[in-house]
């Protein structure tokens, strides 16, 4: 299903979105994603609450056509995992396990893989709490990750973090500082710009909603500077965030005071965000994956009510001015 992303009237010679089509994969969220040897990637996710999440790797060159690379992996914390491209390698780490049912965790095992099919576990667990839904990036050489919660359905305020833990092999992991100066959080993004890593949004789902649109950079992961309070888009949970053509761009996500958003942001310093606006657009939606890959932005799966498995792109002229 399509929409309109409209804010303002669209002009004709802007960018639209393509519906590339449906992917061979269930329709899913939270899963993980990474753009590895000339493909796009999906992990695992969450069908439902009262199963354990699916263990499934897919790939696509060209996204309308997927292949089934591993029916069943060796991790099983797949539900809102973080997952990254790194050292020609793709790694898959943290995530929760078996949603609200008896049985339930967080996970902080570290995953690696180079083709999809035989996965490593590095030595033990992580030096970081078992958690989900942190921010992963690459930075300097050394993977970072950014806060996340250490419990999903039952946890409470307690259970947030902004702690920053960086790893050059995904064995050793250094912390780097135990509270950053933004607020604990989950279910934000991370990425990286002009030699900066940006924390965006996020915030808390339950026992109490919080949902935030502050947006906060750093140069070595210690020291933070805020870059705006509060981003013109709206506070979100859930969304998606990357970095095309040097611009951060942020899509979707769901706030309890909203629901789903359809909406597609971007800014090149974090201050200053404008909307893209589009004549055509995939329904609003949250926890689906965005990727950067043969120079377009993509869209993928996600939870539109109901679950999608929609691949959609968007190209941007060679020559374009936000």
């Amino acid at each position: 299903m399509s929409v309109a992303c409209l804010g303002s009237p669209v002009l004709a010679a802007q960018p639209d979105w393509v519906l590339e089509g449906n992917a061979t994969w269930q329709a899913r969220d939270s899963q993980g994603e990474v753009v590895f040897d000339d493909r796009l990637w999906v992990m695992g996710g969450w069908f439902n609450s009262l199963e354990a999440p699916p263990r499934d790797v897919w790939s696509s060159h060209d996204g309308r056509s997927w292949s089934l690379v591993a029916k069943s992996a060796p991790w099983i914390h797949s539900d809102l995992a973080m997952a990254i491209a790194f050292d020609d390698k793709m790694w898959l780490m943290g995530g929760w396990y078996n949603g609200r049912l008896p049985g339930h965790s967080a996970g902080n095992e570290v995953w690696s893989s180079r083709d999809g099919v035989a996965w490593q576990r590095t030595t033990g667990t992580a030096s970081w709490t078992p958690r989900l839904a942190a921010g992963l990036v690459e930075h300097r050489g050394r993977m970072w990750l950014l806060g996340g919660t250490e419990n999903y359905y039952f946890g409470d305020e307690r259970s947030l973090k902004n702690d920053v833990w960086s790893s050059a092999d995904g064995k050793s992991w250094k912390l780097e500082t135990v509270a950053a100066a933004w607020s604990p959080r989950a279910y934000h993004q991370a990425v990286v710009l002009n030699d900066k890593i940006y924390v965006l949004g996020g915030g808390n789902y339950v026992p109490v909603h919080e949902a935030r649109n502050d947006v906060w950079s750093s140069s070595d992961g210690v020291n933070w500077t805020r870059e705006t309070e509060a981003a013109p888009w709206a506070p979100r949970l859930w969304f998606s965030a990357v970095v095309y053509r040097g611009r951060m761009w942020v899509l979707g996500g769901w706030s309890k005071d909203h629901d789903n958003f359809g909406d597609v942001w971007h800014s090149a310093d974090g201050k200053t965000w404008q909307r893209l606006d589009t004549k055509t657009c995939w329904k609003a939606r949250h926890e689906h994956s965005a990727f950067v890959f043969q120079d377009k932005l993509w869209v993928a799966g996600g939870h539109a009510r109901p679950l999608s498995n929609e691949v959609w792109s968007l190209s941007l002229p060679e020559v374009w001015q936000p």
